[in-house]
């Protein structure tokens, strides 16, 4: 086993899961923050998640190949437990996010330009 390649295809696993938490749950305070459209902010959401299949994939074929290959002496000192724990870590707080917004009551949608509210 190449745990180098097992180490840096659960990073890319790693970063996946949390460019899909970025996308998934705080997508809206990212476009507040950058002082995006709508559309923007769509785009934003739907980019997140494309990228993160991708890196995600990608990590995960590298892993895949790291198991399969024969390991080197190089491959002696490399710890992957902490990496794992970091990825389920990351794997249990998407599932907390997906839990509490579940229960958040529905937030009330923006206004369009030159839309007033009416008391």
């Amino acid at each position: 086993m190449r745990k180098r390649s097992v180490r840096n295809g659960m990073r890319f696993i790693l970063a996946a899961l949390l460019m899909i938490i970025l996308a998934s749950f705080y997508h809206a305070g990212i476009a507040d923050l950058l002082g995006l459209s709508i559309r923007s902010e769509e785009r934003l959401y739907s980019l997140g998640i494309f990228w993160a299949a991708a890196i995600g994939g990608y990590g995960a074929v590298m892993s895949v190949f790291g198991f399969i290959l024969p390991g080197n002496a190089r491959d002696t000192g490399v710890r992957l437990l902490p990496l794992f724990l970091l990825i389920m870590t990351a794997v249990m707080f998407f599932f907390f996010l997906l839990a509490t917004s579940l229960n958040e009551p529905p937030r009330p949608e923006r206004l369009s330009p030159g839309q007033t509210i009416t008391i």
